[in-house]
């Protein structure tokens, strides 16, 4: 390994995560440096004036540590270390480095509620037998039966299946995804130890925050009880239940002192240092808990991912998760795609229909008070790419279940005419997945500049956010009086006022009153006072 840089902070602003633009980069499918089809540290270092110029404030990266990749790297091996399918440490060094030097923050992302099966702590633990110490990092346990030939509880893995797998000495380990991914033991010592100091390997390098993978699962109920149905048992599967009820091994209360103990490592480092947890609760109460002055910074608000092409639908998830937020003292943070679920063109209808509803949720996003994060891709308005041939896909979930999101991770399209469009270096090939011919039109070379295009609406609204006083900051927002089916807010500060307008109710509408328009989703055409806003489109209007 080479020795940890000494990096210099950004700014000595502690609070740019709380109206920040983050964008996801799914490290696979971004930029091939070496003409291997896969996406690398290197990829990303050289496309990184292209994430400037599109006015975003940090980077979220997806693992890239050492990894058997059964899970896209979600699986680690090492947690100090680069996998060499993306590079080494070096190549991180320069990464960030970079990245610094042109403004952007790097969010990495932290793995701790199970480790890869080819972790030394579980081949130690495999090798030491029932009862050993190097179990105890882990959840083993005894199956049920006459011969323990049952699994200890009637858990289930959220890619399907059960989530025990028996090892030949008759003990069951969990694994709530894949088998190659077994739970840690929270309860032990030693694992809080040791991501305490993975935290701060990290931060010693200059990372400006971690993502939170699985952030509600770390800490499972004492006695292992079982949640009383299972797929095997009703035809419901357990994971239905994400976000809606409470299941013995998410979201139990004892998590929160895990996060407790992290806050002050990320406070004792300067420049804002930061954790945003991917976590699923019950309750939006639940789900604040994550956040606050002790805890995490953020929380993903998957409720506005999931919220119907309604403007009822989104206001009330706007309106709880500002609501739940407030309580806290911390950002909402919202979110439309990401690298687990399907692209929200493809999911607000698909083709035009659906590029236009998402091209109007964009405004709609980053025009709300908080942190907003960005997918990759989502900016070219990228679909979900639904007919893969089964033999390429490689989500190891669609091996257990049928289902798939490998649809939402086809490496991003940047130039040319024929696929792997520019992928890669200039005349490779290689992409792991294929992109369809329909991407061509869509690619970064062929947005740039033109107007009208996903881009540049991405780049006009994130120039907007970043430089009007009304959205610099996290000034709250007040609802406006609008006919059925449109949503209408403004927010205020310095004597400027902005107005979002999104039009939801099937019927082309006029807005008057509002000031000029400076950003639109669709094009406006002027009536009277006002500009007509047609059918699934958004709008900004400022007055000063």
């Amino acid at each position: 390994m080479t020795s940890a840089p000494h990096p210099t902070p950004l700014t000595a602003d502690d609070d740019w995560w709380r109206s920040a633009v983050v964008y996801q980069v799914y490290i696979r499918s971004f930029a091939d440096s070496n003409s291997d089809g896969v996406g690398d540290l290197e990829g990303i270092r050289q496309r990184l004036p292209y994430l400037r110029d599109l006015g975003v404030d940090a980077l979220w990266l997806t693992p890239f540590y050492t990894s058997p990749q059964i899970d896209a790297g979600y699986d680690v091996a090492d947690y100090r270390d680069v996998d060499p399918l993306f590079g080494t440490l070096g190549d991180f060094d320069a990464m960030i480095t970079d990245a610094h030097a042109l403004g952007l923050r790097i969010i990495v992302d932290l793995v701790p509620n199970h480790t890869s099966s080819a972790h030394p702590w579980f081949t130690a633990a495999l090798a030491a037998g029932p009862g050993s110490p190097e179990r105890e990092r882990y959840l083993f346990a005894e199956g049920k039966g006459e011969q323990g030939e049952l699994p200890p509880n009637d858990w289930e893995s959220i890619f399907g299946g059960p989530a025990w797998t028996r090892v030949p000495d008759g003990q069951w380990y969990l694994h709530l995804f894949d088998p190659a991914q077994p739970d840690l033991n929270w309860r032990h010592p030693e694992v809080r130890a040791e991501f305490e100091d993975v935290l701060r390997f990290w931060l010693d390098r200059g990372v400006d925050g971690f993502r939170i993978d699985v952030a509600h699962g770390m800490i499972k109920a004492e006695g292992l009880p079982d949640v009383g149905f299972n797929s095997m048992t009703t035809g419901q599967r357990q994971s239905e239940l994400l976000g809606k009820g409470r299941l013995p091994y998410f979201d139990q209360d004892e998590v929160h002192d895990i996060y407790r103990a992290w806050r002050p490592i990320l406070d004792s480092y300067p420049g804002g240092r930061m954790a945003v947890a991917e976590a699923w609760a019950e309750t939006p109460q639940r789900l604040a808990r994550y956040i606050g002055p002790d805890e995490l910074h953020q929380a993903f608000s998957f409720d506005f991912l999931d919220a119907t092409w309604s403007a009822d639908s989104f206001r009330k998830v706007i309106d709880t998760a500002l609501a739940e937020s407030t309580i806290v003292g911390a950002p909402t943070t919202w979110v439309l795609s990401n690298h687990d679920r399907q692209r929200h063109v493809t999911r607000y209808g698909d083709g035009e229909v659906g590029l236009r509803r998402a091209r109007a949720a964009a405004l709609l996003m980053l025009s709300l008070p908080g942190c907003a994060y960005v997918y990759q891709g989502e900016e070219l308005g990228l679909p979900e790419v639904l007919d893969l041939p089964d033999e390429l896909r490689q989500d190891p979930a669609f091996l257990r279940t049928g289902e798939s999101r490998d649809g939402c991770r086809v490496p991003i399209p940047w130039s040319g005419e024929l696929a792997p469009y520019g992928f890669g270096p200039e005349g490779s090939e290689l992409s792991w997945l294929p992109a369809p011919a329909t991407w061509r039109a869509l690619s970064v070379a062929a947005q740039a500049g033109a107007t009208g295009s996903t881009l540049e609406l991405y780049r006009a609204a994130l120039r907007i956010r970043r430089e009007h006083p009304a959205l610099a900051g996290t000034e709250p927002i007040t609802w406006l009086e609008t006919e059925p089916g449109v949503l209408a807010f403004r927010r205020t500060a310095g004597g400027a006022e902005l107005t979002c307008v999104v039009n939801i109710s099937g019927a082309e509408v006029t807005v008057a009153g509002h000031g000029r328009p400076v950003v639109a989703s669709a094009d406006l055409t002027e009536r009277g006072d006002g500009h007509v806003l047609p059918v699934d489109a958004a709008a900004w209007f400022e007055r000063r």
